[in-house]
């Protein structure tokens, strides 16, 4: 892919459509891009330590090519920027860079950096405009896009937040050429997901050219394109999560409980990883359950590790919790109806759906296996 050359998806919301641009290149060109679809205005960028000293200068020298006033926020890197206090500091750094409510919130970083900018986005001067630019891969082909903003509570991971469409998302794929080993694993456990959601050719796909996209080659820009087209198709479908966008959480209840109980301490496990082992514990849930065979589940755990990734609650280090505070854990995922647990569970490879109602009894039966504990 040359230079200037970049793919497109759309995300069809009528008149909050915007596009999703993947290509390498396009932190240098964002100036003129951002211009674009919001001609006039100054820019707010709220990014962290490691990426300020990354790619900030670029993306603050693009700006000033396009004649766009812009403000820097930084914060530090990591989960506990997804908090009360630091949204606070960053809505209050906002209004003092004097933005106004025509001006644009710029998240540039990964998964946190982009739930908690898009976040201030929606809620200062009651509601801001927002361009997401992602710096890892998890943030490129998952939290990015979509409208999900939002911080963490010490009861759970996402709790407090809103619905806040970006008007823009350049995903630029060569700054994952430098992103630690690690944490491009994690964001490959939710490409994953999207074939193990409802696209079985997808997986396969994966299955046989994963080595292609962890060298960089045209495979990892094909995987972060058919990652994006998924995301988009399901959010334009049910955009407020009232249907069948909930199976983007296949793997999450779990994945978002063993957070919880690591404290979100990214030494111990990171969000990927726990999607990782989510998403097994959901086959092999389902499996337990009489609801898919065996031998999916064991291809699901073979894949992801093959790839370096955890598979297992056994694979967190440090790990104490039992059945009962995992089950605690869970009954505070934003999926829980009328204290009833939801689970997205499968019949196999690409055949998920959206289970309601699941008691907890065979979840903690289901825990206590896995734990390894009679």
């Amino acid at each position: 892919m040359s230079a200037q050359a970049h793919e497109v998806v759309r995300v069809p919301l009528g008149d909050r459509a915007y596009d999703i641009r993947i290509g390498r290149g396009l932190i240098e060109r964002a100036g003129e891009a951002i211009a674009a679809v919001a001609p006039g205005a100054a820019c707010a960028i709220v990014t962290d330590d490691n990426l300020a000293r990354e790619h900030l200068p670029t993306l603050e020298a693009a700006l000033e090519r396009a004649g766009v006033r812009s403000a820097r926020i930084v914060v530090a890197p990591g989960e506990a920027s997804k908090s009360y206090s630091v949204f606070a500091t960053v809505c209050d750094a906002v209004i003092a860079a004097r933005m106004e409510r025509g001006d644009v919130v710029v998240a540039l970083g990964g998964g946190v950096v982009g739930d908690l900018a898009g976040f201030v986005a929606a809620v200062v001067r009651r509601g801001m405009r927002f361009v997401q630019i992602p710096t890892s891969l998890l943030a490129q082909v998952d939290s990015s896009v979509g409208g999900k903003t939002g911080v963490n509570s010490p009861h759970g991971k996402n709790l407090v937040g809103a619905f806040h469409q970006p008007s823009l998302v350049l995903a630029d794929v060569g700054v994952l050429d430098t992103l630690p080993a690690r944490e491009f694993r994690a964001g490959y456990a939710e490409v994953v997901k999207y074939g193990l959601i409802d696209d079985p050719g997808f997986f396969a796909w994966l299955e046989q050219n994963h080595r292609g996209v962890f060298a960089g080659g045209p495979e990892r820009t094909h995987a972060i394109r058919a990652s994006c087209a998924a995301k988009a198709a399901m959010v334009a479908r049910d955009e407020r999560e009232e249907g069948d966008r909930a199976l983007l959480n296949l793997g999450h209840t779990f994945a978002h409980a063993f957070e919880r109980l690591t404290f979100y301490d990214g030494s111990r496990l990171v969000h990927g990883e726990a999607v990782a082992i989510g998403l097994c514990c959901a086959y092999r849930f389902s499996n337990r359950q009489g609801l898919c065979a065996g031998q999916d589940a064991g291809r699901v755990e073979g894949h992801l590790r093959t790839v370096g990734l955890p598979t297992r609650i056994r694979d967190i280090p440090g790990w104490e919790a039992g059945a009962d505070a995992i089950l605690d854990a869970m009954f505070q995922d934003k999926k829980v109806k009328r204290g009833a647990l939801t689970f997205i569970l499968a019949r196999g490879v690409g055949q998920s759906f959206i289970a309601r109602g699941v008691e907890a009894d065979p979840v903690r039966a289901f825990l206590d296996e896995e734990l390894g504990r009679p």
